[in-house]
């Protein structure tokens, strides 16, 4: 029975250690986000699972704007692009581009693309800029999130972390389990998907065994046959 045991948990502590290990190099928890909307597509589309990493984690520290000289390619195109929670939006956190970083108080309107922008400064809430901070957008979106009213001017203590890359289809796992919590709370998500997880471990374990035994015996009677 404690062989059984250890043989069900054994592919969630396995599933936890390389969590962890990833977060210790990423510098961030959790070090997965998955993706729920187009916005970021074509590169990243909606259940893509990806890998994020703190801000100021060497080597890839520090946060430029597309707009920025030397900015690095991200997802196709140039710019870093982040995970920010605006503490009053209601909204979950936003996986976003940075465009580039404003000043409090700035017409940021006079350097920003046109064809990203629905107006001028005196018809965008978020210009002049209220702080300092970030203006972003969605790659797939066509404006810009501060012109559209997404979000406002981003703060740079909103930003959680910074994508490296995607896994696709890898976030369906985690919207699911977003979702359950959502409709049914942490306790009763916990129990029914470490229920699915044992009852699928189990009956790996199972198979496996049954098709090891069948091998054995397979090669004992070839073995038996040319003792003959």
């Amino acid at each position: 029975m404690t062989r059984n045991l250890s043989g069900l948990l054994a592919p969630a502590a396995a599933v936890l250690l390389v969590a962890v290990v990833v977060a210790a190099v990423a510098g961030a928890w959790p070090p997965f986000v998955a993706v729920e909307s187009g916005s970021m597509a074509p590169e990243v589309e909606r259940g893509d699972l990806v890998v994020v990493t703190s801000t100021d984690r060497f080597p890839w520290g520090g946060l430029v704007g597309a707009a920025e000289s030397g900015a690095p390619t991200t997802f196709g195109s140039a710019g870093d692009v982040i995970v920010f929670d605006p503490p009053d939006d209601g909204q979950r956190p936003i996986l976003h581009r940075i465009a580039f970083p404003v000043t409090d108080g700035e017409d940021w309107t006079d350097r920003a693309d046109p064809a990203l922008l629905d107006g001028d400064c005196s018809t965008i809430a978020a210009c002049p800029a209220p702080h300092d901070g970030y203006i972003t957008y969605g790659d797939a979106n066509g404006e810009y999130d501060q012109s559209a009213g997404i979000a406002p001017v981003v703060r740079e203590e909103w930003i959680t972390a910074k994508a490296l890359f995607s896994v696709p289809n890898l976030g369906w796992f985690r919207i699911g389990v977003d979702a359950a919590i959502a409709r049914l709370g942490v306790l009763p998500t916990a129990v029914g998907f470490g229920g699915l997880a044992a009852v699928t471990g189990g009956f790996g374990a199972v198979l496996l065994g049954r098709i090891t035994a069948r091998r054995d015996r397979s090669d004992h009677g070839e073995r038996g046959g040319r003792n003959r």
